[in-house]
């Protein structure tokens, strides 16, 4: 029991997980598995030709077969630069286009980030939130 006024810090989790349509099951598990792998991502789920992807925590991100891809926008948070900078390059090396290299950005002073386009065109980001930036 807490004593009066005392509260305990609660991390809040806002989406669960999310999933990206993909038009070529195979191509685009390979491409995350190795492409995620710098940000503590495992693929540690399958069903039929879906895929889960786990952080170590919670499978939160999946890919799946569809017959229509309408592209969309992902960011994982990473820890530090180099683990943006890692993304950036296995990215490119598992068949990613560059869609803008690592670096600050003018969203917020400390917004660190790397972009590439998966095979279906999806926008992938690894984003570091560099806080003595922002002092």
């Amino acid at each position: 029991m807490l004593a009066s006024g005392e509260s305990i810090a609660l991390e809040q989790t806002m989406i669960a997980h999310t999933s990206l349509a993909v038009s070529d099951y195979r191509r685009s598990k390979a491409f995350y598995v190795k492409a995620l792998q710098p940000l503590g991502y495992q693929n540690n789920m399958e069903y039929g030709q879906a895929a889960g992807f786990n952080d170590g925590k919670n499978t939160d991100f999946w890919i799946s077969q569809e017959s229509t891809v309408v592209p969309m926008h992902v960011a994982f948070e990473a820890k530090n630069r180099e683990q943006v900078e890692a993304f950036y390059k296995a990215a490119l090396a598992a068949g990613a286009k560059d869609n803008g290299g690592p670096g600050y950005r003018d969203y917020w002073p400390g917004y660190y980030a790397a972009f590439v386009y998966d095979p279906d065109g999806n926008n992938i980001e690894a984003v570091w939130y560099d806080y003595s930036k922002a002092k």
